[in-house]
């Protein structure tokens, strides 16, 4: 996907938050997305979008992913290692929590299909 246009938001001291993803040329309407890629919003005004993305930081990374919408008893988490325009570096949560080794697996950025999506907290499921 081409994000030449995209626009980033950053917090004030200069870490992004976002981006904002041109709907229209003049930037009239835009589609906020997170620092993964992700749409998270439906479209709006640039500063609107901008407010969003600023309100909602990237707390969001620290928390458990999984992979492609595996669900079930076989379901890793797994947890975000890096990120950048080169990719998306990801990890087994609970091995790389208790220092094991674990292979890495990469994810393109940004993930604009999806392939990652936030982990159901396993208390929840019981």
């Amino acid at each position: 996907m081409d994000t030449s246009q995209w626009v980033s938001v950053q917090r004030e001291d200069g870490e992004t938050v976002g981006y904002l993803e041109p709907l229209a040329d003049d930037f009239s309407s835009v589609l906020p997305r997170n620092v993964l890629g992700h749409a998270i919003d439906d479209p709006t005004e640039y500063l609107q979008g901008e407010e969003l993305l600023q309100e909602r930081g990237i707390g969001e990374l620290m928390h458990p992913w999984i992979l492609d919408a595996q669900q079930g008893e076989s379901t890793s988490e797994l947890t975000i290692l890096e990120l950048s325009a080169h990719g998306i570096v990801l990890a087994d949560a609970l091995h790389t929590k208790a220092l094991s080794p674990t292979p890495r697996i990469h994810v393109d950025w940004p993930d604009v299909t999806g392939r990652l999506t936030p982990a159901i907290p396993r208390a929840a499921n019981k």
